[in-house]
């Protein structure tokens, strides 16, 4: 919209070269921002002990001070349960998370599957949001093998119940 705008108000005149400056440095934020955030090699290592090494159970995720990459904020090991996980995820802030979850099959069988989570509760605020939703896709390009992903805004969709209901339903 603000293009249009710009183009609109600016296309019977001349354009002054403060107009163009102006217009080249927001396609270069347009572009930065449609490029994404990096991705700390740290993240990747850390998975890779969870989704090889089975040292981990869990791993939570965030976006550095400056939101230019995404860091590990925390992992846990392959002891802790399900409920850490819960209580690790703040209340009012995005988080990525990845829990390596185990579960029995209808016949009795043990499986487990790595999910993926965005976390973005209702409470948090809206830039972090559109942040965390618009650079998942930079993270999950480089985590190899996650099974399920979960797309969380409140306690109840990363209910153990409700995440086995998802990973259960994708088993066959």
């Amino acid at each position: 919209r603000r293009i249009a705008t710009f183009l609109n108000q600016h296309q019977r005149k001349k354009p002054s070269s403060s107009s163009i400056s102006y217009l080249l440095n927001y396609f270069h934020f347009l572009l930065k921002m449609a490029s994404g955030v990096g991705v700390s090699d740290d993240c990747v290592n850390k998975f890779q002990d969870l989704k090889l090494g089975k040292s981990i159970r869990y791993i939570i995720y965030k976006l550095n001070d400056n939101n230019t990459e995404v860091v590990v904020e925390k992992h846990a090991p392959a002891s802790a349960t399900y409920a850490d996980f819960q209580k690790d995820l703040p209340q009012n802030d995005c988080r990525y998370a990845v829990y390596d979850f185990e579960f029995q099959t209808a016949d009795g069988g043990a499986r487990n599957k790595i999910v993926f989570i965005l976390w973005a509760p209702d409470g948090s605020k809206i830039k972090p949001k559109m942040l965390y939703t618009s650079s998942k896709a930079d993270l999950r390009k480089k985590l190899v093998g996650i099974a399920n992903e979960i797309q969380a805004t409140d306690a109840s969709e990363i209910d153990h119940s409700a995440v086995l209901e998802k990973v259960s339903r994708d088993t066959r």
